[in-house]
């Protein structure tokens, strides 16, 4: 069969179909139940994950090394308990009352809540080099050199009196402040506290992952469980405590998800129900609209429940979103089949013709945004790979469902008496916006074209947003007080860590990212490095016998001589000098735990705090390549493991493959359409219009201001799938023999603009979306959708009649001649 018989045999067999429905509406009706019923039971399973995580392939590397990262150290981050609103003294006092409590829950590992920092300032002359001690004993030797000169009675002081050799040793401090021995020993306060914000903080280990959403659940319950028992108020009358860290933040994601699906599909549904009464002013009208949009939801999610058992961060909203499109479908076949009833076609007869003509070309732009979002399937990305097969699957299926639901339902309206009826006054609109067309034809069409150039243009502009804000809502309470939390931590909760096999390599890991981060400077992403083995200092008995000679010059220097501000760093001083060499058993629990993994992997593990935020996607890019490549002396290269690795991998692939995606879409609608339409011609004529809007969707976000991030891209192939079907229908129709422009452009025109609405609707509902990527896919979707119907009522229509000779009217005149012929 050619090409050009593609469209001929799909009329014929769609018409075919449709009879056989329409003349056994009660075998059609069984079989539908019968698919719904194996598809709602397939759909039961279904489960929503938010975890980007698990949106990579397993074959990535930083998945796999995620994966080790939690069989070797356990769940990276915490659940944050913060108690806020009392004195530094009821502060401390509810920390230590709650921290043996919080650390005998079952699934806690420990509990977190005070600095080491008597450990590290009273072992702190350990951490400097050899070097550094040598210059800190010769200060000293020279001031107590000056001080018996100055107690020595027969010292004559000939020229002008040489002032004291300085005791403060901030230059060579300020070398390791940065240190993993010195952020962990803080600056005094020894709780995790800030008087002037009125808060405490304790950290909870948990005994496995945040991904594993059942286990949080469940600890997070425990924890709001033991916080209600206790008795707050004697901390003082504005106390309260709250919940943040890792743990929260996952479950407050995945509720804010999980309601917005639910807001989403119901408004959603609520405009599509409104939209539909207006339209065709009838109830039957909507439920026969509804009713094949129904199965062919309930068989979509029947096959993600075979395919995937689950969800994703945006195939959830797929509902709302297959369902303005299927609804689409829906008003270009009753309306086709009311306008044919109203020309006094019969019952069957206009039931094979809607489905033959009309039915056709849904077929084809169902197949057409199927192959487009199958085209979005080709990315790794499983956010976009998942979306591409479910919304291809889905598109086949509501049309399946409309030839199998639709002509039965007619049927039994027909049979019953309740069949909708065309209002006379329903295309008058329409048609006078077709005579505006057909009279103004050439000045729009310039004018058009010039407006497209224009934004073309602008369109050079646009930018990519790499805010990973995209992909989480940072205005969650938990996640405004996640950024408090680090601020009193003065670190991230959630370093980078790699994974290393023995203490040699533990010091080569730690050694080359401090060089790293030395060579980058200011522009290192990289806060501080620590690990177990690099926190017990080399060269000890040697720098011993160094500070034991410090600690014997100290004493002899006469402490009241010093400035009194000095005092309390010289007694500090002088304590520091009587600490012996310590090994690894000796640094405290509190330190020791954070480098300990779970079951037998106890060491190896080199933690990497970043400087940065990790909402910033260029820099968690930086940070990902000063962190990958470690070499080792075996010859192999290590990188770092977590979340800020993944994060940097979606932001890779989303970048280098949104182009591929978006040729690949625009090439499968092409050749769809050359198929289908017999004629490639024809193809490129009903693609156009797409095009134009794709093109001046980008110059009008430009203009606006409005960036592509790492979900709304994913709006580009989708708005290729969904507006391609209305240049179809439209061609397909003025195509026939005896068409006039204004009948075709009335009938048509106001299929058009229902199916874009409707379309609109299931996405403009993720506008209500608290999520902000979610929220910005529902706005450029709509102004996707705005720009197209622009194109498709004005522009693409003046076009075609420039370069054709269709007339205003049709040959035979219809019911709508009297209306064009005024």
């Amino acid at each position: 069969m050619g090409v050009k018989g593609v469209s001929a045999w799909m009329e014929r067999r769609l018409g075919a179909l449709a009879i056989a429905g329409h003349r056994r509406p009660w075998v059609a009706l069984g079989i539908a139940l019968v698919l719904l019923l194996a598809g709602a039971g397939t759909a039961r399973g279904i489960r929503l994950s938010a975890d980007l995580t698990e949106l990579l392939p397993k074959s990535f590397e930083s998945v796999q090394g995620l994966q080790k990262l939690k069989e070797r150290f356990g769940g990276m981050g915490y659940v944050v308990v913060v108690g806020r609103g009392a004195e530094p003294e009821q502060l401390r006092r509810f920390a230590d009352d709650l921290a043996p409590q919080l650390e005998a829950l079952p699934g806690i590992r420990w509990v977190e809540y005070q600095r080491s920092t008597d450990f590290f300032a009273d072992h702190a002359l350990y951490y400097m080099s050899v070097e550094d001690l040598e210059e800190v004993q010769r200060r000293i030797r020279a001031r107590e050199k000056w001080e018996r000169q100055q107690r020595n009675p027969l010292y004559v002081q000939l020229d002008e009196p040489t002032p004291a050799p300085s005791l403060d040793f901030s230059d060579i401090e300020a070398k390791y402040v940065g240190g993993a021995e010195a952020r962990f020993a803080g600056t005094g306060e020894k709780y995790y506290l800030d008087p002037e914000a009125r808060m405490v903080v304790l950290l909870a280990k948990p005994a496995s992952h945040s991904a594993d959403l059942g286990f949080s659940k469940q600890i997070l319950s425990d924890v709001e469980a033991l916080l209600a028992r206790q008795d707050l108020a004697k901390y003082g009358p504005g106390f309260d405590v709250a919940l943040t860290g890792t743990f929260q933040k996952k479950i407050d994601q995945q509720n804010q998800i999980a309601g917005d699906v639910a807001t989403a599909s119901t408004v959603a549904l609520l405009l599509m129900l409104g939209y539909l009464f207006f339209h065709f002013r009838s109830v039957v009208a909507i439920g026969l609209g509804l009713a094949p949009v129904g199965l062919g939801l309930v068989l979509t999610y029947g096959f993600v429940g075979i395919a995937y058992g689950q969800v994703n961060l945006l195939t959830a909203f797929l509902g709302a979103i297959l369902g303005g499109l299927g609804v689409e479908h829906g008003i270009h076949l009753l309306g086709r089949y009311q306008a044919l009833r109203s020309e006094g076609v019969a019952q069957e007869e206009a039931t094979r013709e809607a489905f033959a003509e009309t039915g056709s070309g849904a077929l084809v732009s169902a197949s057409v945004a199927a192959l487009t979002f199958l085209s979005i399937a080709v990315s790794e990305f499983r956010a976009f790979r998942e979306f591409g097969v479910i919304a291809a699957v889905g598109m086949l299926l509501l049309v399946a469902a409309y030839v199998l639901v639709l002509p039965a339902t007619l049927s039994l309206a027909a049979r019953w008496g309740i069949e909708p009826k065309s209002s006379p006054s329903e295309g008058r609109w329409t048609a006078a916006l077709g005579w505006g067309v057909f009279r103004f034809r050439r000045p729009l069409a310039w004018a058009g074209s010039l407006v497209t150039v224009a934004l073309v243009v602008a369109a050079v502009g646009i930018r990519f947003d790499y805010d990973f804000g995209a992909l989480e809502d940072g205005d969650l309470p938990s996640f405004q007080l996640d950024k408090q939390v680090n601020r009193i931590l003065g670190h991230s909760q959630t370093p980078v860590v790699l994974l290393t096999e023995d203490p040699e390599d533990e010091r080569a890991v730690v050694r080359e990212l401090k060089a790293r981060k030395e060579r980058n400077g200011a522009a290192s992403t990289i806060d501080f490095v620590g690990s177990l083995d690099d926190l017990v200092p080399d060269r000890q008995e040697e720098k011993r016998e160094i500070i034991a000679r410090i600690g014997r010059t100290l004493a002899r220097v006469d402490r009241e001589d010093l400035d009194p501000e000095m005092r309390p760093k010289f007694d500090a001083f002088l304590r520091a000098t009587k600490a012996q060499p310590f090994g690894h058993d000796d640094l405290p629990v509190a330190i020791r735990r954070q480098f300990e993994g779970t079951g037998t992997h106890a060491s190896g593990f080199v933690l990497v705090y970043p400087r940065i935020s990790l909402a910033d996607g260029a820099r968690v890019r930086a940070l990902a390549e000063e962190v990958r490549g470690i070499p080792l002396a075996s010859g192999k290269t290590l990188s770092a493991s977590g979340e800020p690795m993944v994060l940097a991998d979606i932001l890779e692939m989303v970048t280098s493959e949104a182009p591929i995606v978006l040729v690949a879409a625009l090439l499968s609608v092409l050749v769809a359409m050359w198929i289908t339409l017999g004629s490639l011609g024809t193809a490129l004529l009903c693609l156009a219009p797409t095009v134009v809007s794709i093109l001046a969707l980008a110059g009008t976000m430009a203009l606006a201001g409005l960036p592509f991030n790492y979900l709304n891209i994913l709006v580009v192939p989708v708005l290729i799938g969904t507006t391609v079907d209305a240049g179809v229908h439209l061609m397909m129709r003025l195509s026939r023999p005896g068409a006039g422009f204004v009948s075709v452009y009335a009938e048509t025109g106001r299929a058009i603009i229902g199916g874009l609405l409707t379309s609109a609707f299931g996405f403009g509902a993720l506008m209500l979306a608290d999520h902000p990527g979610l929220n910005s896919v529902g706005a450029i979707a709509n102004l996707g959708f705005t720009v197209n119907l622009a194109v498709m009522l004005a522009v693409f229509p003046a076009v075609l009649l420039l370069r054709s000779s269709h007339q205003p009217v049709p040959a035979p005149v219809s019911s709508l001649t009297a209306t064009e012929q005024n």
